[in-house]
């Protein structure tokens, strides 16, 4: 069974971290939840979530590592030493590094998107550097994922669950949630 590390700071966006362990966990996949810090860590929205486990208690490698965004979430995960650290590990090792919104940020600060396609929170483009900004809401090179933000939330999810358990099962999901691709509203 597949296992996946969200990273959770606070002001972490509510949308992005909840739909991504929601549907991860819908598909079968094994989501522990890291805090930067022990207790209670409030959203960006104010909506307040206890993490499985502090970054601290964290002593195994997972299949992959998630980074949602939200502000100032992804400020908070960038001036982590622990996370800049555990990002480069992951992708030292060949793992998926995933991150939304703003967290592709978190991703420079790493240094591991040189040269790669990634996407990232709209009028953020500039944080990117060395990266290849890609206007889509979901982009996939070699092991890194990145998506745009709130409203492309599932999309990505189900992108990941492709990723760790296979199309038919993310198909499954995704027929399940009713899920369609976003239109825009008129």
């Amino acid at each position: 069974m597949a296992k996946a590390l969200v990273l959770m700071a606070e002001g972490y966006e509510e949308i992005e971290l909840t739909s991504i362990v929601d549907i991860l966990r819908r598909g079968g996949v094994t989501v522990t939840i890291a805090g930067l810090k022990d207790g209670l860590i409030t959203g960006s929205r104010g909506i307040k979530m206890q993490p499985d486990v502090t970054l601290d208690g964290i002593k195994e490698m997972y299949d992959i590592i998630i980074l949602p965004g939200g502000s100032p979430g992804y400020v908070n995960l960038g001036n982590d030493r622990r996370v800049i650290d555990l990002v480069k590990r992951y992708n030292a090792e060949g793992k998926i590094v995933a991150a939304i919104c703003a967290g592709p940020s978190v991703l420079v600060k790493a240094g591991i998107l040189g040269g790669k396609k990634v996407t990232i929170f709209k009028g953020m483009e500039n944080e990117l550097k060395n990266a290849v900004y890609v206007d889509k809401t979901v982009v996939v090179d070699g092991n890194i994922l990145t998506s745009q933000g709130p409203g492309t939330a599932m999309e990505f999810a189900l992108e990941l669950l492709k990723r760790l358990t296979g199309e038919k099962k993310a198909l499954e999901v995704q027929e399940k949630l009713l899920y369609r691709s976003v239109q825009p509203i008129h």
